[in-house]
């Protein structure tokens, strides 16, 4: 792919990758295509969803503009996700993909979080990052791997993972999951910051913490 953009043929590689992943976790589409709608007027109902009647969908419907820009990772976490799932691109919809742009300030990280439904296939674009995830009960073994640009890491569905920027430049990296609209439980925040609030006494006895800084967490969040 001379001449292609790095960041394009990134985008085109963890696409790429993850066309081998869609299958397995959504349902497998009855037609060529199931542009999602809102307002059923103008749909057919397939696959139980209402979809755009096929006659009317548009380019438009597949695509999207953007994922060349920055995000901001002005934040506590120094890091940005950029999201084109089904919400951007309606036509993703039963289609099992989707893709997402990663921006990382110096030293910045994506937090522990998992997608409940779908596998994440990372490509670094620039930087190096360090990354990882935690197998599941009883085990909890920890698989890292430091990446540098051009290097991929799988993130098995379901289990919690992360990455941190090593290094005192920006970093970024495209990541395809293999869903039309993966999901994501960023752990702090579910566990510090649920609405309402889990009992203290809970999280003290979970986390073996005082319960002072627990309620300390939960402040934060």
């Amino acid at each position: 792919m001379k001449g292609i953009h790095p960041i394009f043929h990134a985008c085109f590689l963890v696409s790429a990758f993850a066309c081998f992943l869609a299958s397995a976790f959504d349902p497998s589409p009855l037609q060529d295509y199931c542009v999602a709608i809102d307002d059923p007027k103008n749909a057919v109902f397939v696959n139980g969803k209402f979809c755009k009647d096929p006659k009317l969908a548009v380019a438009d419907d597949f695509f999207y503009s953007g994922l060349n820009k920055p995000g901001n990772t002005y934040n506590r976490v120094g890091s940005n996700v950029t999201t084109v799932n089904v919400d951007q691109i309606p036509g993703l919809n039963t289609l099992g993909i989707s893709l997402v742009r990663i921006d990382y300030a110096p030293y910045g990280e994506n937090p522990p979080h998992t997608h409940p439904r779908g596998t994440e296939i990372l490509v670094v674009v620039q930087g190096t990052l360090y990354v990882g995830f935690v197998t599941s009960n009883p085990e909890n073994r920890l698989i890292t791997k430091i990446l540098y640009p051009g290097d991929v890491f799988v993130f098995p569905i379901g289990l919690i993972h992360f990455q941190y920027n090593l290094g005192n430049t920006p970093a970024v990296a495209f990541a395809g999951l293999s869903s039309q609209n993966a999901g994501v439980i960023t752990i702090a925040n579910a566990v510090f910051g649920s609405n309402p609030p889990i009992n203290p006494d809970v999280l003290t006895k979970a986390f073996q913490l005082d319960r002072n800084v627990v309620t300390h967490l939960q402040s934060l969040f």
